[in-house]
């Protein structure tokens, strides 16, 4: 099945063209079946883009305006309309692109997406889904911060959404899904927390194992973790800082003398993979679920090879016409 364009947001993140422009060109040399459209300053784009081979699969499409990373989401919506970030976002829902992909400003991008793409039926509040390495494999946490308070039911929907995700992308037909809590006990947690496990439990739908506790989401086979937008961003980046902590003090320590340096030199190719798997370049690309179009989120810093890995999970969930299948999916409201 071919898949149709996907639109990239070119101007935005830290680094802009320097970056997304490599990572579209490896991209479209992986994938001959995939267009793409690289929105933003049409002039600035031609003169950063190298001559390629991959012309006829590469299209410009020009946006006056760029949504700076401490932008409003106010400004966002309503004084750059014709920003590189609203264009992409206007193609997804005029159906000349399947997905968008920006490492904008994640309030403005979560904004603007919601306004022009509207909510699948029966969702209230789209959320934001990434991949979490474990010790096993991987998991996959939802909210992470598009929702800092939420409801019972917003949990709820969470869950739902997110194990359609894994089940679609992942032909996982019966994922495992989790309630992130202070304790695995029936009696911890904050009353939200309760009732939303309450209902998960009456969800026949859902392959609901109960409660999972923070220091347990990267050595658990959970396939799906879910909580409110608060919780799940303070986790997602306390994980990262650990992982580059633990980076540092190896370098440190490995830096200490002779010995350690051949000590170092030995563990090289351990360390290496080690790196592999902590490295959230591997797992870079978050997804605003929940919307009528795919919107995936890179990281803002994200370097070459990881807006190349946002770009296919765009490619993966346009290939499944995502957002067709949750709403599909979900339960008569």
């Amino acid at each position: 099945m071919q898949a149709p364009a996907i639109a990239l947001d070119a101007m935005s993140g830290d680094h802009g063209p320097r970056i997304i422009l490599p990572a579209a060109l490896e991209i479209l040399k992986k994938y001959p079946d995939i267009r793409l459209i690289l929105v933003g300053h049409e002039d600035k784009l031609r003169a950063e883009l190298p001559d390629t081979p991959f012309a006829d699969r590469l299209v410009i499409h020009h946006a006056e305006q760029v949504v700076e990373m401490d932008d409003s989401v106010s400004v966002a919506l309503r004084s750059k309309k014709q920003s590189s970030m609203r264009v992409a976002i206007n193609l997804v829902k005029e159906g000349k692109a399947a997905a968008c992909v920006s490492a904008g400003n994640t309030g403005a991008l979560m904004a603007v997406s919601r306004f022009v793409l509207k909510t699948i039926r029966g969702i209230d509040r789209p959320a934001i889904i990434a991949t979490v390495p474990t010790a096993i494999s991987h998991t996959h946490v939802l909210d992470l911060g598009a929702n800092v308070d939420c409801t019972a039911e917003h949990l709820l929907q969470f869950a739902l959404m997110g194990s359609v995700l894994i089940s679609e992308t992942e032909n996982k037909p019966n994922p495992t899904v989790a309630l992130l809590n202070i304790g695995s006990e029936d009696i911890k947690g904050n009353s939200v927390v309760k009732q939303a496990s309450a209902l998960l439990e009456q969800e026949s739908s859902l392959n609901y194992t109960g409660y999972i506790e923070g220091n347990q989401i990267n050595h658990s086979d959970i396939d799906l973790v879910v909580c409110d937008g608060f919780v799940g961003n303070v986790a997602l980046k306390t994980s990262e800082g650990v992982a580059k902590f633990i980076a540092k003090v190896l370098k440190k320590q490995f830096n200490r003398g002779i010995y350690s340096r051949l000590i170092g030199l030995l563990a090289l190719p351990i360390l290496k993979r080690l790196s592999r798997e902590i490295n959230p370049d591997e797992y870079n690309g978050a997804s605003l679920v929940g919307l009528r179009g795919v919107v995936v989120k890179s990281h803002g810093g994200a370097g070459v090879k990881a807006f190349y890995h946002a770009i296919e999970t765009a490619i993966t969930e346009a290939r499944q016409d995502l957002p067709a299948r949750i709403e599909e999916k979900l339960p008569n409201p």
